[in-house]
């Protein structure tokens, strides 16, 4: 049995995006991984373009638009890789944030090696989303270092104590995947010392993570949902100072991980944001509700104050005993809304069928949402689709169309980016960023409630081997 879907967003899709480079070193026409952030009107998208087998991608791409549904603005980072007049053999992992204390757009990204090292975490900056400056360099790999997987989030609450600090996590795969954090306070200018979560009961295991998502609550406590670095368990440290310190790690959850058919690229990292009133939702795949872990749903916690956190509650995208699975979330909180009317939509991936072959697999992209922040959820709605996994590039890590994607809020309505991918033309692959070319949201009620994890939560399922041990790029 299928998944109830509602109907397709009003206007369809548009393409924000497609990737012009033609080095043969590279897999053309790619587009993968977007992230976006929304301030006010505007809306900023960064995702890959033309991706390398071994890791990264020709350069980043961005998007920027005012309004849901208006007019795209479209161009790649200036001064990253030897493509675009920089010194770096590839760039990967974009995350964007604003700076509304220094009236800056941000776009953050990692600079890999020939050897496909990871030597920077990158920051690039914009007045207004449309002219970016050549990269700044946020942290530079020291001996034995391999930074990977950099995400960056700012303060925007002007009551906050630190209105205007800019926070970015990394981990440095050379080191067992150690956590860092620095901060900067001018708009991303000069970034401080890499500093390391405090030791807590895990000892060292502790302070070893990927995929952390930094969040700010209006109070300016920075809260970092992220894996552990066998990808078995969602933890969370946070700073009260405004990055002076970081806490020790404490458990959200522990990850019940279904392996993905078909040779996808994916696995359980984190998606985190905060609604208005500063409570904190985490979404990631698991599969603890289906029985046999025989498919993943999307399951979320939330938390007010970063330690304590709720019992996992699974996202009713369709029946318990429906054959579906569901991975690479992308989660976006109203941050106009708060508490019991916090707006929640959630976009993700999904198989109709987790019983499939690299040949038979039809990759989906859903949409669906919740109006009282989380405790019912609306009836789905398929964005694209279905996609063959032939279509996509390949990467030491499998088929990809991203490790995360992205979904935000403009203007009280969700706009999503996702990579779609059609059949490829001319010997070349044809894969590029979209999102939707009018509203997302529907008028319907929420029908379903969120579901509970009974009692205590299962053993760990072994997730994907291919994401053990190897830096996610």
């Amino acid at each position: 049995m299928s998944p109830a879907v509602g109907a397709p967003p009003a206007g369809g899709l548009a393409q924000v995006s497609s990737d012009p480079f033609t080095n043969p070193t590279s897999q053309h026409r790619t587009q993968v991984e977007p992230d976006s952030f929304s301030y006010g009107q505007r809306v900023v998208s960064a995702f890959q373009s033309g991706r390398f087998f071994a890791g990264g991608a020709s350069d980043i791409g961005w998007a920027t638009s005012m309004g849901q549904g208006g007019a795209w603005k479209q161009g790649f980072l200036p001064g990253t890789t030897k493509f675009v007049g920089g010194p770096y053999a590839a760039v990967t992992d974009p995350s964007v944030a604003y700076d509304a204390a220094h009236h800056v757009w941000l776009i953050s990204s990692l600079a890999l090696s020939d050897q496909n090292g990871g030597v920077a975490v990158l920051v690039s900056r914009s007045p207004n989303g449309l002219q970016w400056s050549a990269p700044v360099i946020v942290a530079a790999a020291g001996s034995g270092a391999d930074l990977d997987k950099n995400w960056t989030v700012c303060d925007n609450t002007r009551s906050s104590p630190f209105f205007g600090h800019c926070y970015t996590e990394f981990d440095d795969f050379g080191h067992a995947d150690r956590i860092k954090m620095s901060t900067s306070t001018d708009g991303g200018r000069t970034w401080g010392t890499p500093l390391e979560p405090a030791i807590g009961d895990q000892g060292l295991f502790g302070q070893l993570g990927i995929g952390g998502q930094p969040v700010v609550q209006p109070n300016g406590t920075v809260i970092v949902p992220i894996d552990t670095l066998v990808e078995t368990e969602i933890r969370s440290f946070r700073s009260t100072n405004g990055g002076a310190s970081w806490s020790s790690t404490v458990s959200v959850a522990p990850i019940s991980h279904h392996t993905v058919a078909g040779g996808l690229r994916t696995g359980p990292l984190p998606s985190a944001e905060v609604d208005g009133a500063g409570r904190v939702y985490v979404v990631w795949q698991d599969c603890r509700f289906r029985a046999g872990c025989g498919s993943n749903d999307i399951v979320f916690s939330t938390t007010e104050d970063g330690i304590h956190w709720s019992p996992v509650s699974r996202v009713p995208i369709d029946p318990i005993d429906n054959a579906a699975d569901h991975f690479i979330p992308g989660l976006a909180v109203d941050p106009a809304t708060s508490g019991s009317q916090a707006r929640l939509a959630l976009t993700y991936y999904y198989y109709p069928s987790a019983a499939c072959t690299a040949a038979t697999c039809q990759l989906d992209v859903g949409l669906i949402q919740s109006l009282d922040g989380g405790a019912n959820w609306s009836a789905p709605t398929q964005l694209a689709g279905p996609m063959s996994l032939s279509w996509l590039p390949n990467t030491s890590l499998g088929l990809m169309v991203g490790d995360y994607i992205s979904t935000s809020f403009v203007a009280g309505d969700p706009q999503p980016f996702f990579a779609v991918a059609k059949p490829p033309s001319g010997g070349l692959l044809d894969e590029a960023i979209y999102t939707t070319a009018g509203p997302a949201s529907r008028a319907a009620q929420p029908l379903r409630p969120a579901q509970r994890a009974p009692g205590a939560p299962r053993p760990s399922a072994p997730g994907n081997p291919s994401a053990v041990g190897v830096a996610a790029r």
